[in-house]
């Protein structure tokens, strides 16, 4: 919220106070600090400057003053001192907006330059205190917040680091830049994971839309018209829009680890996949192909589950992995897979894949391959049979007369089959009971069929007819 520094000039001449003179005043000051070592006389006789340019209202001759205090305990690095002078300068009667946020941004860059850690901690804690519930230095205090949350998070309080990210809401932030608000949401989601608090980092994580990792969504928006709230430039430390869309679907990945849902984890790598600098790289898309495959298998059988599979069967790269190529293709094709040749097959593959960094479902992942395996020769049976005994049907998944019996109750219970066993006679039956409506129905379509037929014919035997014509007329 800076103003023009002619206007302020201007009033302090009115009100009596000179800038020429405050400036020679400042120095005055600064030479007694530092040749006498008097640090206390020079402070004293600033603040008395500092108070007749507050009460005139000058903006500048306060900021001014404000800063060289700042300047004049950090050069006899009097750390004590400056955390004391600046809650003094903060609580101080009518204070300025102004002169507060140039108080924190300027002390913020002493931060670095602390002596120790517990001066340092008790440095940001001071400015996170002053600028606590100021709407101007929003800003500085959420960029406080995160560097106090990182000591914490060094020394091991993970909870508190997680307590201290969660009390600032940084969406609410109209001044930030849009890639320092997912940066600072990113972090809190981090930290939660880290703690196992897996329910408070999905609802912080559902803060961030995946359309803002969209850099044409930003040339859809208007620009600010003078006068109104202009976005801050980001840190230095904060990552590109590409890096933090990366981070954002590896802390998902996490997440879905965490909940076993293979089909969102699938998804997120294949959100990975499609940034333009893991596809320009071989290095990263061949690992994060490899996981969309097995992660698709892996997954329960759906509509969405299907679609993914086969869009990513069409993926032209995919042919630079002959191996999960044909794993794709198992799942695909409408054959039984027979599970010990499948599994001494692909067993190398799936042992080096769970045993990957970062895969905490790799436990359970040999066993979900098996569901997966009978859902799909289930499946395969259904297209090919009406009705079927169990015990056919348990020869062909080779499996018991009971785990047949239970596998097929959970599919039909999750509604991914429709199928009715008769138990005394041991009798399943894949024919879905039709009502009125679809029986017309598909009396309607097979006489529409047979209409066509019955026309197609009778063309035919038209053209037959023309041509047999024409050749008795010739000779």
């Amino acid at each position: 919220m800076e103003e023009d520094s002619t206007a302020p000039m201007e009033r302090s001449k009115k009100g009596g106070i000179d800038c020429e003179a405050l400036d020679r005043d400042i120095e005055k000051q600064r030479a007694v600090a530092l040749e006498g070592k008097k640090l206390d006389v020079a402070i004293e006789a600033l603040l008395n400057l500092e108070k007749q340019a507050r009460l005139a209202a000058d903006i500048t001759g306060t900021r001014k003053v404000v800063i060289a205090i700042m300047q004049l305990c950090y050069e006899a690095r009097a750390w004590k001192t400056l955390i004391e002078q600046i809650l003094v300068l903060s609580k101080r009667r009518s204070q300025l907006k102004q002169a507060v946020s140039a108080l924190v941004q300027h002390a913020m860059q002493y931060i670095n330059d602390t002596p120790d850690l517990e001066t340092r901690i008790e440095l940001i804690e001071t400015l996170s205190n002053v600028s606590a519930g100021k709407i101007y230095v929003e800003i500085e205090r959420a960029r406080l917040i995160r560097k106090l949350a990182k000591i914490k998070e060094e020394q091991g309080q993970i909870a508190e680091a997680a307590e201290l990210m969660q009390e600032v809401a940084v969406e609410t932030f109209g001044a930030m830049a849009k890639t320092e608000k997912i940066a600072f949401i990113l972090e809190q989601v981090r930290l939660c994971l880290d703690r196992k608090d897996y329910m408070r980092a999905q609802i912080l994580s559902r803060k961030i839309s995946p359309r803002a990792f969209n850099p044409e969504a930003d040339k859809d928006k208007k620009k600010p018209k003078e006068g109104e709230n202009m976005v801050e430039a980001p840190g230095p430390d904060v990552p590109s829009l590409p890096e933090l869309k990366r981070i954002y679907y590896e802390l998902l990945i996490r997440y879905y680890s965490h909940k076993q849902d293979y089909l969102e984890i699938c998804r997120s790598y294949q959100a990975i996949y499609e940034t333009a600098s893991v596809k320009e790289d071989a290095s990263q898309w061949i690992p994060v192909l490899r996981k969309i495959c097995w992660n698709l298998v892996l997954a329960p059988h759906e509509s969405m589950q299907s679609s993914l599979l086969s869009s990513t069967l069409e993926d032209k790269r995919l042919s630079e992995l002959p191996k999960f190529r044909a794993l794709l293709k198992h799942f695909v094709t409408m054959e039984v897979i027979r599970w010990t040749d499948f599994l001494e097959e692909y067993k190398d593959e799936l042992e080096q894949e769970t045993k990957s960094p970062g895969e905490s479902h790799g436990n359970r992942a040999m066993e979900d391959l098996f569901l997966r395996v009978i859902e799909h020769n289930i499946l395969v049976v259904s297209k090919y049979y009406s009705r079927i005994t169990l015990k056919r049907l348990s020869e062909l998944l080779c499996l018991t007369f009971q785990e047949t019996e239970k596998h097929l109750s959970d599919m039909v219970v999750s509604k991914a089959l429709k199928a009715k066993v008769d138990r005394p006679a041991a009798v399943v039956s894949f024919q879905s009971k039709q009502d009125s409506h679809d029986v017309l129905n598909s009396w309607a379509v097979s006489i529409e069929k047979l209409l066509e037929l019955v026309e197609k014919s009778c063309h035919q035997i038209h053209k037959e007819t023309m041509v047999h014509k024409v050749a008795l007329k010739v000779q």
